[in-house]
């Protein structure tokens, strides 16, 4: 026996840091286990990789669009891959060494391996046996793969090996059009490449306001992007040219293809629980209750086996990076005894296009079925100075308010800062402002916040 701890974090992403934080503040002697590199999925393979890449690509096009406001483009203007590789490697050591000083400088230790889990107060770690009072599972998920024909093949790749690349492709088609592939539709398009974007669903960002996703494939369209819905793919085959790769789907009945260099699957992310329990494990931990590969637990994050927790993309649920941290701080908070935190209540979510979305609380159509009667207030971003001066596209702020009462009850944003500004709506939500509170206040201007004041108050 190596170490003894009260509890142990199997999975150092945003949830089983913050976890760990959370814990050590509490006095809990913590440890976390790691068997790639601290951040997780989040960090070194989704949200900072992804946004790092996007915002060279929004400069590019910006550039390249620049005649208007003055700024002479040129034949010379161009992307290098390999130097906008080595910029993202820059961001994320450096995020990456702040994340491992925060660890140390809390008192939680860091291990290096894969932890695997077995009984419910013992983690194996290479020839190592660690004894806690409490674990917790924070292994996040993976990209997932549909079982379609030929997604072997090579050049067809998921999100993780599509923020390696050191070249951009002259054409890419993305499987799904929910918000990973949306995001990645956006970059490659403006980075110069030609994308077709197949959405198995009736619109793009389908779990969103349905204006939002009408709006989003407008946008793209206008920049060249083909998004085609209510489409199946069927299988991937090699193109006609040998260079090339050709997804075969079917829409309306209709067999159609679409050809790209590269194809990407952007169909969701599957929760990751591989090699957590093994042979050595008791039965207890084998019994562990699972549904459709996600771990179940209660309202504390506590699963089928006592002592052990799980939180974040493992649990299924909302797969995002602060809704893991949140859960990750009150699972902690629980094992220490204490009270939850963070609310729950309100979860933003957010996808980062140009302009950005973001969402939070209930849509008009969500107030429809569930039989609540609802005021909307909308404010078209085209009518903001900041917009106008920006040089933004099509945008809007909608407010969703309880008709008599006038609380607000959501929010939907398509517009520049989106992402920034929802927040204002989450903490309306939870403090019960109403439409007159939030037209009271005093907006800066010029800014893109004005549009809420405008929107609250119209």
């Amino acid at each position: 026996m190596d170490k003894e701890y009260d509890l142990i974090i199997i999975g150092a992403g945003p949830g089983g840091t913050d976890a760990a934080e959370e814990a050590a503040s509490r006095g809990l002697k913590t440890a976390i286990i790691e068997k790639s590199c601290i951040g997780g999925t989040c960090l070194n393979r989704g949200c900072i990789p992804t946004k790092t890449i996007l915002h060279t690509a929004e400069l590019y096009r910006e550039a390249r669009e620049g005649n208007g406001i003055g700024i002479i483009n040129n034949e010379n203007l161009k992307v290098d891959a390999a130097v906008l590789q080595e910029n993202k490697e820059s961001i994320l050591d450096k995020l990456r060494s702040g994340l491992t000083y925060t660890m140390e400088h809390c008192g939680v230790d860091i291990i290096e391996g894969t932890g695997v889990i077995t009984d419910r107060n013992h983690v194996k770690v290479g020839d190592s046996l660690i004894e806690a009072d409490n674990i917790m599972i924070a292994t996040g998920s993976v990209p997932g793969v549909p079982p379609i024909p030929g997604s072997d093949l090579p050049n067809v790749v998921t999100s993780d090996e599509m923020l390696s690349l050191d070249r951009i492709p002259e054409s890419l088609v993305i499987i799904g059009g929910g918000v990973i592939g949306i995001e990645f539709a956006a970059i490659y398009s403006s980075l110069g490449c030609r994308v077709t974007v197949i959405e198995f669903l009736k619109r793009a960002l389908c779990n969103l306001d349905k204006e939002i996703g009408r709006s989003v494939s407008m946008v793209l369209g206008k920049r060249g992007v083909d998004i085609h819905t209510n489409s199946r793919v069927e299988e991937i085959t090699p193109g006609s040219d040998g260079k090339t790769l050709r997804c075969i789907y079917e829409k309306k009945g209709k067999a159609c293809e679409a050809e790209g260099e590269m194809v990407l699957i952007a169909a969701g992310r599957r929760p990751y629980t591989d090699g957590l329990i093994c042979d050595e494990s008791s039965e207890e931990v084998k019994q562990l209750k699972m549904e459709k590969g996600r771990i179940v637990v209660d309202e504390n994050y506590e699963t089928s086996v006592p002592g052990i927790y799980a939180i974040g993309d493992a649990i299924g649920g909302i797969q995002l990076a602060h809704v893991a941290s949140a859960e990750g701080r009150n699972a902690a908070a629980h094992i220490a005894g204490g009270q939850p935190p963070v609310r729950m209540n309100e979860v933003p979510s957010c996808v980062y296009t140009d302009p950005e979305i973001a969402c939070v609380g209930i849509t008009a159509d969500d107030a429809k079925e569930a039989g609540i009667k609802v005021i909307a207030r909308k404010y078209p971003m085209s009518g903001n100075g900041k917009s106008v001066l920006t040089q933004q596209e099509r945008g809007f702020i909608k407010i969703i308010a309880d008709a008599e009462s006038e609380k607000i009850l959501g929010a939907q944003m398509m517009c520049a800062r989106a992402t920034d500004m929802i927040s204002q709506f989450s903490q309306a939500i939870a403090s019960e402002l109403t439409l007159d509170d939030m037209s009271k206040f005093i907006y800066p201007h010029p800014t893109f916040c004005e549009g809420i004041g405008k929107a609250a108050g119209r």
